[in-house]
């Protein structure tokens, strides 16, 4: 079996198309990762012993169930309670629900790592409490996980291909799709695997660069 070049430069846009799409699912994806964890975070810092027991809860399920089974809940079960979602969108959703309980618990980090000082300099100070956790305790507790949030980021990256589950042609599907339909997988599975290294290792490289940057922090 040889490389036929010919036939990468025609199959070349689809999977750059599939490509595209990956990196809308995984970008949207982690923007809800991000916003959903931090709310999981501070739901889980309530003083009802209610409030923050579910949401404990809630998020140790979602995080001990396989994010495979969540996109089939998402696409396929969904519907029949009346919410139906594109294939996309649900693999979206899915994405960035699964991913939020991880990012809680580096947000959680990130708070507790928070000098205790801080919070009694902005108690002493009669700041009030929004006050505090916007302008004292979060921007201190993010830029010290800023990397760790990055790692995640990288890894829904490589677990997008699970979208392929729910029907979105992203960059695997459409490398499936155009071999099933040439009856040649070589080429646009080999490139498939190229455009993930490609973008995994430039992305640890920026990930390695905020390492550093926040490293005397």
């Amino acid at each position: 079996m040889t490389w036929d070049w010919n036939y990468t430069g025609e199959i070349l846009p689809d999977l750059l198309n599939g490509l595209r799409v990956t990196v809308v699912a995984t970008l949207l994806g982690y923007a809800i990762a991000l916003v959903l964890g931090l709310a999981w975070t501070l739901l889980q810092r309530t003083p009802s012993r209610l409030v923050n027991g579910t949401v404990r809860w809630a998020a140790e399920f979602i995080r001990s169930t396989p994010l495979l089974v969540q996109l089939f809940f998402v696409f396929y079960v969904l519907p029949s309670w009346g919410l139906t979602l594109g294939p996309l969108t649900a693999g979206i959703i899915g994405l960035g629900l699964h991913y939020s309980t991880y990012t809680a618990e580096v947000y959680r980090a990130g708070i507790d790592d928070v000098p205790r000082g801080q919070w009694e300099a902005a108690t002493a100070l009669n700041l009030p409490r929004r006050r505090v956790w916007l302008g004292v305790v979060l921007p201190q507790a993010v830029r010290r996980v800023v990397p760790t949030l990055g790692n995640y980021l990288i890894a829904m990256f490589k677990d997008s291909p699970l979208l392929l589950a729910v029907n979105v042609v992203e960059l695997l599907g459409a490398a499936y799709q155009t071999g099933s339909r040439t009856l040649q997988f070589l080429e646009p599975i080999t490139i498939v695997g190229v455009l993930f290294i490609a973008v995994s290792v430039l992305s640890s490289l920026l990930v390695r660069r905020l390492e550093r940057r926040y490293a005397t922090y």
